[in-house]
């Protein structure tokens, strides 16, 4: 109980946190220097600059639509951590407005798009790893992550991208390259925020000392391993291929006591985004 408890607060000052940061990014880099977005703001200036609808009304009803949308997918808890990102950014927002010192940072405006690009791809990853998003165009790529698996940088990236290509038609036209800019910086630190401590090395070892290796791994370095029947290549001689998932700072431990076993062990090294199961998502059992 006081662990789910500590998980769910531990979320919320993720939300909040998340949604400080890109506050502060919009404050400090993106309205000083006139950048345009994509997210909701962006898609609302399309329709307001094509169609004359009001960029308040649009917001408004769009991002309740959205909202609706990611509590009948996504979950009640989903609905109800975003409603605090949907309150406490404007608010936030609202205070830094007022702190003039924020409001000239630089009028560099390639600086800006670098600085804001990051602000922001922290800030939105902090939120989404919250289990909660920063509302409007932020809910659709999660929609598609959990239904078809797609990549949610990547799907925010083509959102984004094509509304900073429809804001073309009445923008200026560097203002625009550098909103792509922007976006194009987001989501790649986006990514790499999502994937933050959960990439793991996967190494196979080859060698006719196989099982002194193995022994190795499960007494030396505390981490299972995995024996695959293989058969080499050239001569066809039989032998067993040890695998084992380590973290990236046991990756140097692992090789000194493999070359020490065997100098001449074959070894194939390969980052893995995510590794779930005993010993990364779930306790060690030891036997």
């Amino acid at each position: 109980m006081f662990k789910k408890y500590a998980a769910f607060l531990k979320n919320i000052a993720l939300i909040l946190l998340g949604n400080t940061i890109y506050a502060l990014a919009v404050t400090m880099f993106i309205i000083p220097n006139g950048f345009i977005t994509g997210g909701s703001t962006g898609l609302s200036l399309v329709f307001y600059h094509k169609l004359g609808i009001p960029i308040t009304v649009f917001v408004t009803v769009f991002n309740i639509l959205m909202f609706i949308l990611g509590a009948l997918i996504l979950g009640r808890t989903f609905a109800l951590t975003t409603l605090i990102s949907t309150f406490y950014y404007p608010l936030i927002f609202s205070i830094f407005q007022k702190i003039s010192f924020l409001k000239h940072m630089t009028s560099d405006n390639l600086l800006s798009a670098i600085y804001a690009g990051i602000m922001i791809g922290v800030s939105i990853g902090m939120v989404i790893k919250a289990g909660a998003s920063t509302g409007g165009m932020d809910v659709p790529p999660l929609v598609l992550n959990k239904k078809f698996g797609f990549p949610v940088a990547v799907v925010m990236y083509g959102f984004d991208f094509t509304i900073l290509l429809a804001q073309m038609l009445f923008a200026n036209k560097e203002q625009v390259l550098y909103g792509i800019l922007l976006v194009m910086i987001y989501t790649v630190v986006l990514d790499k925020v999502l994937l933050l401590g959960q990439s793991r090395t996967q190494v196979k070892i080859i060698s006719e000392k196989y099982n002194e290796i193995n022994q190795m791994i499960i007494q030396h370095i505390d981490r299972s391993s995995t024996l695959l029947h293989a058969e080499t290549g050239y001569c066809h001689n039989e032998n067993l291929v040890v695998l084992t998932v380590v973290s990236n700072r046991e990756l140097p431990k692992l090789n000194n006591l493999i070359l020490s076993v065997d100098p001449k062990a074959f070894m194939i090294i390969n980052r893995v985004n995510e590794v779930k199961g005993h010993g990364f998502t779930i306790g060690k059992i030891y036997r």
